[in-house]
């Protein structure tokens, strides 16, 4: 099974068009979103493209292949016009006998880590950073923003396959990578 991961849309159809472009190109069989789908967020700027209606109805078209978690940004009225569960402020799945917590990051984070074992996975956005690594005995992985990567970093995407974590450009290049 095949996941790509996406956060913090804030928004954008033009970088969700493009993020779904390499969802395609991906042949993945899952999208996970991690939270911050459709509002920009009182501290961040107005992305290019601003669209929240149009996000929502595009990410609908996608509703049986999406997995997603709440952000800090999302609230009970995006709930109304998505067509998939969103407002979980987690979501635990299993990959290759590994759990993978999957949750935006304002809550459980790297300084606030789940109640999980030894070699498991915490999954997180939010921070608009890409993360790939094996902390104390965990493995950390944060696919950056889509929309409004932080700290000069370029929009990014996540790629689970094979045990291997990949965070991708939206042109497809790897940025980083670590393997389970």
């Amino acid at each position: 099974m095949k996941l790509f991961f996406i956060s913090d849309i804030h928004g954008s159809i033009y970088y969700l068009k493009k993020a779904l472009e390499s969802y395609e190109r991906e042949k993945a069989d899952y999208l996970v979103l991690l939270g911050d789908a459709l509002y920009h967020g009182a501290r961040n700027p107005l992305p290019k493209e601003y669209n929240p209606k149009e996000v929502a109805e595009l990410l609908n078209s996608y509703k049986d292949k999406i997995i997603a978690v709440r952000g800090n940004c999302d609230s009970e009225v995006d709930q109304m016009v998505i067509e998939y569960p969103m407002m979980g402020d987690y979501a635990i799945i299993l990959y290759n006998n590994r759990r993978l917590f999957l949750t935006h990051g304002h809550i459980y984070n790297k300084d606030n880590i789940p109640k999980i074992s030894k070699n498991e996975v915490l999954i997180h956005g939010h921070t608009h950073i890409p993360v790939a690594q094996k902390y104390n005995d965990i493995y950390l992985f944060n696919p950056g923003s889509i929309t409004l990567p932080k700290e000069n970093n370029p929009h990014t995407y996540g790629i689970l396959d094979n045990n291997l974590f990949e965070i991708k450009d939206l042109d497809g290049n790897l940025v980083k990578s670590i393997e389970l």
